[in-house]
């Protein structure tokens, strides 16, 4: 006996469960994206593509993982994907560098703090990805080692040395600022 679209996800059709999700993940992919990516306009993009992707696919999902775990499997292998491409490696963005200065009414304080945040933010964005991503999705997303292992298809224990060197190749990197 097979299962109808509703019994399965509790949707009555594909364009719900879309707006659902991208309700839901929208901002944590877009984030998730952008720590791949470090453009914003280009992390847009892609996840509209990933969106377009997911919709398109649910046809394929065998109910193995949650439907979140699938969607974030789509979203990394979608980056990996493009920052493989000839595009990436051959046509260079034009980051806008624009930077909104802090009122002088601001506290000190203030001003310490997002530098700080700066530095750390510079400092993830500088560590090659495999690095970048745990510490994204540990730290940011707040997953557990052993759902990020499923994420990246690594193991458990890779996942744990990639996590202590990302924070060793941090503190160094903090350390020379």
């Amino acid at each position: 006996m097979e299962e109808t679209f509703e019994g399965v996800f509790g949707f009555e059709n594909h364009e719900e469960l879309i707006n659902e999700m991208m309700s839901e993940y929208g901002q944590d992919i877009l984030r998730l994206v952008y720590s791949y990516v470090n453009n914003k306009e280009v992390a847009e993009d892609l996840t509209q593509d990933i969106f377009v992707k997911f919709y398109k696919s649910l046809h394929t999902f065998k109910g193995k993982s949650k439907l979140k775990t699938w969607l974030w499997r789509i979203a990394i292998n979608h980056c990996k994907d493009f920052l493989k491409s000839w595009y990436t490696k051959h046509v260079s963005i034009a980051e806008d560098t624009t930077y909104i200065k802090t009122k002088k009414e601001m506290v000190e304080e203030v001003i310490i703090q997002k530098e700080a945040e700066d530095q750390l933010i510079s400092a993830i964005m500088s560590l090659p990805i495999k690095y970048r991503e745990v510490i994204y999705l540990y730290y940011y997303e707040e997953l557990l080692i052993k759902e990020i292992a499923v994420l990246t298809e690594v193991s458990v224990n890779t996942v744990k040395t990639r996590i202590r060197r990302a924070k060793e190749l941090l503190e160094e990197r903090l350390e020379e600022r």
